[in-house]
């Protein structure tokens, strides 16, 4: 019972006003995408049942976007009950939750290409479509729109290291005399100088990432704050009296329930990849870097394009760029190391064409990032080289 010095307006609902039912009703209205659900039980079914390779891909393609936003909706409220330094810690785990599920499935089932193009697409979509639409979004109607700076330049830096860490590979790999492709040759006790140089590589990027991690947690946190401030304001802007839905334990809980549900979809999806390439004449290239990265980016997509029109570009070029950040950084050397561990061939070794692809992507979006100011027709730029890199892709050989 409330005491008589309680206000009892503008008082912050807790988990414990919320009974189940209602709990349920917020969750799943957390966002339009929601609506999606209905392909879950639809996409589980066509797999079970063989309902043929185009309704499975397209069901369980569509089953993940709403999963996706559970995802992001359940690590959104533990990160509110654990503290800043432990919730950034999951939000740079379970950010890109869905692209390691896809990815991880993807490598045991041999699909390296699609693991690569995934990794590459899911970097361009963020760096230049999702970016590209918060410059148009949050830029039209207004003349300038002002960012950090420091905040900005240290992380589009650290895209470039990852830039690189492609290039490197891909220059040595050009290099070898007669190469072929990475885990190719046919005598076991030779190890492939490609993949050396890719795991060796990925332990020196993940390492860094590790550091940037405590630069942005623990010594440099105060350059970082005004974009978390920015989204506790951004929510709280909302409803002054909307409040936490989920317990800690109820998110834990929410949180296994829904990666179980995407890892049977994300199953289902790459098992019928093969024969959509077949039927359709789509290369995996193109449904690895274009298709595969609106399933798993479409939360992040709305997020950072809601809070851009409230003129909130840090916390939007935090979305965005942080993303490509933690797959650039963190899960394609992770997935290198993975399929060391498993026997699987996964290398950084990207083709000429997806190699120089990427780095006009960082330079375009380096170039953007300089002044700490953004307008639309910036924004339209990025959207140009983005739409550009997609035809050209759409056109790539299959098996390049």
């Amino acid at each position: 019972m409330p005491s008589e010095s309680t206000p009892l307006i503008g008082r912050r609902l807790q988990p414990s006003d919320h009974t189940y039912v209602q709990k349920v009703r917020i969750v799943l209205g957390s966002s339009y995408v929601n609506i999606l659900l209905i392909f879950v039980p639809l996409g589980l079914l066509s797999g079970i049942l063989g309902w043929g390779a185009t309704w499975t891909f397209s069901l369980n393609f569509l089953a993940i976007v709403p999963l996706a936003a559970l995802l992001s909706f359940a690590t959104e409220e533990l990160s509110a009950k654990v503290g800043q330094t432990l919730g950034g810690l999951l939000n740079a785990t379970f950010g890109n939750a869905v692209e390691l599920i896809v990815s991880v499935i993807a490598l045991y089932q041999g699909q390296i290409r699609i693991v690569q193009a995934s990794m590459l697409g899911s970097i361009l979509s963020n760096m230049l479509l999702v970016l590209g639409c918060c410059f148009v979004a949050g830029g039209w109607g207004r003349v300038q729109q002002k960012f950090n700076m420091t905040v900005a330049q240290t992380m589009s830096s650290l895209l470039a290291l990852g830039v690189t860490s492609l290039l490197i590979p891909a220059a040595f790999h050009a290099s070898l005399p007669n190469s072929g492709k990475p885990g190719e040759d046919t005598d076991p006790s030779v190890v492939d100088p490609t993949l050396a140089v890719s795991r060796g590589t990925s332990i020196v990027i993940l390492s860094i990432y590790t550091l940037f991690l405590y630069f942005q947690l623990g010594s440099h946190s105060g350059l970082f704050e005004d974009a978390e401030s920015e989204a506790v304001d951004a929510t709280e802007g909302e409803d002054e009296h909307e409040g936490s839905t989920l317990t800690p334990w109820e998110s834990i809980f929410a949180l296994v329930v829904i990666t179980v549900m995407v890892s049977f979809c994300a199953d289902y999806l790459v098992e019928s990849i093969d024969d959509i390439v077949a039927s359709s004449g789509l290369s995996k290239t193109f449904i690895g870097l274009i298709l595969l990265p609106i399933v798993g980016n479409a939360a992040e997509h709305v997020t950072a394009v809601v809070v851009a029109i409230k003129d909130k570009m840090d916390l939007a070029i935090g979305v965005a760029i942080g993303s490509s950040l933690q797959i650039a950084l963190f899960l394609t050397p992770f997935l290198v190391i993975l399929g060391w561990i498993i026997d699987q061939p996964m290398s950084l070794y990207f083709s000429t064409f997806e190699t120089a692809v990427l780095f006009v992507g960082v330079f375009v979006c380096n170039y953007l990032l300089q002044d700490g100011e953004s307008n639309w027709l910036e924004g339209v730029m990025l959207l140009g080289t983005y739409f550009i890199a997609a035809i050209a892709f759409f056109y790539y050989p299959s098996d390049m």
